[in-house]
């Protein structure tokens, strides 16, 4: 698949200053999209100079509300309806993806970075913060197969999985500028960006899933609230410990692989609440070495194949697939090299702290 889909992903990082269909922040940094700036130009060549006027003072809550987001029906998976703008979006503060649950590549890791997300931001998912993940193959996904997906990823309250009239989600894709024209006849791609907005302020971002969960949750608590919440970091900036230099090995386990796995323990506040994966400790050790490198270059294949340890993986970890990352020969052998170093590192820290 050429790697697309962690080509959008590093796309996404750059839509923050030139999205092409939605507004990223108030004023001066909120560009105006194709449809809205058409609307607002043919008024203007229409009614002359004050219209114009008129269109650009209007409050970006006014420009993002009932007029551009298609106010489509959806169903919950408690099967629940929902009108897209007055149900889901009016007067919230909002995370939208979509995904697809059949999906062997991206989607799963996608949702796990999003469940981090989702665990960082705490109780405030369903007050006021509101996660939405919109199936684009609503035949295959009705509400009792996205209740087991998400059941699967151990996900609470105040996340809906919802799924509706596949050409109405085309047209929410789009408005929302999360259809990619080019890549729709493939049906396993997609576009993996997120948005973030308040509605009520027109405060809206596209964003990766691949980002740090911490910052996310920042943007989305903090900066889409207007920073209403008190900074847990009082500190000057001149205190900032130097950060350390990351490899490629542990650039690729936090990006791809820690929303789902840890090594000896990790720093997760409750392992047996976040664990969807086995923790990677010394799994160099405990597998062979031909085996582990295919099942990180293909687990879609050998899945399919019934691997009996990969079967074995897949029951107990609750039927959430290893999603194929699309890693080559140089980021494998950086991954594995990074798993062993961090074991040794996380075992000598327990000797230690056992006095050995």
């Amino acid at each position: 698949m050429k790697r697309r889909h962690y080509a959008a992903l590093r796309t996404g990082l750059v839509l923050l200053t030139s999205l092409a269909t939605l507004a990223g922040c108030e004023d001066a940094e909120t560009p105006e999209s194709p449809e809205a700036a058409a609307e607002a130009a043919a008024e203007a060549a229409e009614d002359g100079t004050a219209t114009a006027k008129a269109a650009a003072a209007t409050p970006n809550s006014k420009r993002w509300g009932a007029n551009y987001f298609p106010n489509i029906e959806l169903t919950t998976h408690e099967g629940e309806k929902m009108r897209f703008f007055d149900d889901m979006v009016k007067d919230k503060v909002v995370v939208i993806n979509f995904i697809f649950t059949s999906c062997a590549k991206a989607c799963p890791l996608e949702t796990a970075r999003l469940r981090t997300v989702y665990e960082v931001l705490g109780d405030r998912v369903g007050k006021d913060v509101f996660m939405y993940s919109i199936s684009i193959d609503p035949e295959t996904d009705t509400p009792e197969v996205l209740a087991d997906y998400r059941e699967r990823f151990r996900i609470g309250d105040g996340w809906y999985f919802l799924t509706g009239d596949r050409d109405e989600i085309i047209t929410l894709r789009k408005k929302l500028g999360l259809y990619i024209e080019e890549i729709q006849d493939d049906p396993t791609d997609h576009n993996l960006s997120l948005i973030i907005g308040n509605q009520s302020t027109g405060q809206w971002m596209k964003r990766s899933p691949m980002e740090n969960p911490h910052f996310l949750a920042m943007q989305i608590g903090g900066w889409l609230h207007n920073w209403k919440m008190p900074s847990l970091n009082t500190e000057s900036y001149d205190k900032a410990p130097k950060l350390r230099k990351q490899g490629k090995g542990e650039e690729l386990f936090r990006t791809r692989c820690s929303p789902c796995h840890t090594i000896g323990g990790g720093t997760i506040r409750n392992v047996a609440k976040s664990l969807v994966g086995p923790d990677l400790m010394n799994v160099g050790e405990r597998r062979e070495d031909a085996w582990l490198r295919r099942w990180l270059a293909e687990p879609d294949k050998m899945l399919a194949e019934e691997d009996p340890i990969a079967m074995a993986m897949y029951a107990q970890f609750n039927r959430v697939a290893m999603p194929n990352l699309e890693l080559n020969e140089f980021e494998i052998d950086a991954l594995l090299s990074f798993i062993q170093a961090e074991s040794e590192r996380m075992a000598r820290a327990a000797n230690q702290g056992m006095g050995q």
